[in-house]
């Protein structure tokens, strides 16, 4: 997807062929990864600006996260391809643009998938191949046009050529991206599921050579349609336990996400290899992240068979991403984590695993008793703790992470307002007035509570009700070092729980 930022002055080509050449010498990543807010359990470009995650895609043992990115500054601008690729999904190393800005066209949000037949063309003989479906973007004085196009790779993805024959796709329109494409084995064709954005829809084409395109359905306006529909991905889903299976529809939405911004919202239901319906049953429609930062997440292609759909997203929200207080970068992904259905007294829900049991290290037990006010441990970040807490009706409880006296963000389950909330209004330095908010999640009234909380050096990840709740919020704390407090109002509480240190991914 795309937001207009102001741009910059616009370099020679010259300048841009000299910064690619340069990029090819990034090598693997242990110096300069230690900023103050540089994220250590997630991706971060080593430097310049990243948006959307691109083209997640698992081939010859390696998992290719391409990205939105500038090679030129920490702003929005000169749309190219980031890559980086890596053996678990966790350690990540940066390897040089893989799709320029070229002749004025800027690369927007797409898909990469394996031609294992080489249905395109596109692949050497009797090889296979990546190909990269994405969004061209182009401006002039009178018109801004997107559209559809291809691009392929014979060595892995490490250089990539246009196809001669761009674009694909094409409807003479200023608005209409973000392609997510993905093999359809029972239909055997190609299926691609692409924003219409002013309009609030989805629609669905069918190709056997990712050349041709014939429309096939349409989905929306559906659930919330106050902002731009952008980033769509259609997933089959496994169900918790058993064997049946739903579709998810992913459809990112800004602004006018319910913790403003953007944010995305998700339907469950069914796809008959040509059109999506959405199920009426309670839980069939909600939201993937309810905080402030994770938006145009996209799941991996060509995962190893029984793999469950993995899905990564982009750590920020569009009413402040240019302005973060980072350095020499701006912009970082959200974990990568598993996604499964369940169905439970609430209905049917999206359920989230975050990956991250590969970083643990050092592990302590938590227990919080019945009488105590409070209860505290000192943690530096990252961290991770899984917590269960018994919480009675009207009381609450939570955590609140102090970085200083001044400074802290809480977390917490309110009974009373039925909600569970990560309150940032006293967690950071001054970045925008949208910034310090408390965001919110409406609660199940099962008990107990459990808690799966990620903190970084500048962002918390918070996962609950079994994975069906996620929320994940930056903060720019004062300090890498948390007073990690227990709390408790109202009625007496109980928790048990783990945590543990987590790892560098850059070491």
């Amino acid at each position: 997807m795309i937001r207009a930022v102001k741009l910059g002055a616009v370099l020679p080509r010259f300048a841009l062929c000299l910064v690619i050449l340069c990029s090819a010498e990034v090598v693997a990543q242990v110096a300069g990864y230690d900023q103050p807010y540089r994220p250590q359990v997630h991706f971060s470009p080593r430097e310049h600006w990243t948006n959307d995650p691109n083209g997640l895609v698992f081939f010859h043992g390696e998992y290719h996260l391409f990205f939105q990115f500038n090679p030129f500054g920490d702003v929005w601008g000169h749309m190219s391809w980031g890559h980086a690729v890596s053996r678990d999904l966790l350690h990540w190393r940066e390897l040089p643009v893989a799709i320029p800005e070229k002749d004025g066209e800027m690369v927007f949000t797409g898909s990469v998938v394996v031609d294992r037949e080489n249905t395109s063309g596109l692949c050497e003989a009797k090889t296979e191949c990546m190909v990269a479906v994405y969004t061209g973007y182009r401006k002039t004085a009178t018109v801004a046009l997107q559209n559809q196009n291809l691009a392929y790779s014979h060595d892995d993805g490490r250089t990539w050529a246009r196809y001669v024959g761009n674009p694909v796709l094409d409807l003479h329109l200023s608005d209409f991206r973000d392609p997510s494409v993905s093999w359809d084995d029972r239909e055997r064709r190609w299926l691609m599921t692409v924003a219409l954005p002013l309009e609030h829809k989805v629609r669905f084409y069918g190709s056997p050579n990712l050349k041709e395109w014939t429309q096939l359905s349409e989905f929306g306006p559906a659930g919330d349609v106050a902002g731009d529909w952008e980033c769509p991905d259609l997933l089959r889903m496994p169900a918790e336990k058993g064997t049946h299976e739903v579709w998810a529809l992913k459809v990112g939405l800004n602004p006018g996400a319910p913790q403003g911004g953007s944010g995305e919202q998700y339907f469950l239901g069914k796809f008959d290899g040509k059109s999506f319906a959405a199920e009426t049953k309670p839980g069939s429609h909600g939201w993937t992240n309810y905080g402030k930062e994770d938006y145009c997440a996209i799941s991996f292609n060509h995962l190893p068979k029984g793999s469950t759909p993995v899905l990564m997203g982009w750590m920020s929200n569009w009413q402040y991403a240019a302005k973060l207080p980072t350095s020499p970068w701006r912009g970082q992904m959200s974990l990568p984590r598993r996604l499964s259905y369940l169905s439970d007294a609430d209905g049917l829900a999206l359920k989230q695993e975050p990956v991250t049991a590969a970083l643990r290290g050092e592990h302590a037990a938590i227990v919080f008793g019945k009488g105590e006010a409070a209860w505290e441990i000192h943690r530096d970040a990252p961290f991770e703790m899984n917590v269960r807490f018994d919480v009675a009706a009207g009381a609450a409880a939570g955590v609140k992470l102090y970085t200083d006296n001044e400074h802290w963000t809480e977390i917490g389950f309110d009974r009373a307002k039925g909600e569970f909330y990560i309150d940032r209004t006293r967690s950071s330095i001054a970045v925008a007035p949208e910034f310090p908010v408390r965001t919110t999640a409406p609660l199940s009234a099962v008990r107990p509570f459990d808690l799966r909380l990620i903190v970084d050096r500048s962002s918390v990840e918070a996962y609950v009700q079994n994975g069906t709740i996620a929320m994940t919020n930056l903060i720019f704390p004062t300090g890498t070092q948390n007073r990690v407090v227990f709390f408790s109002h109202g009625k007496p509480v109980t928790l048990r729980g783990d945590v543990w240190t987590l790892k560098s991914i850059w070491k």
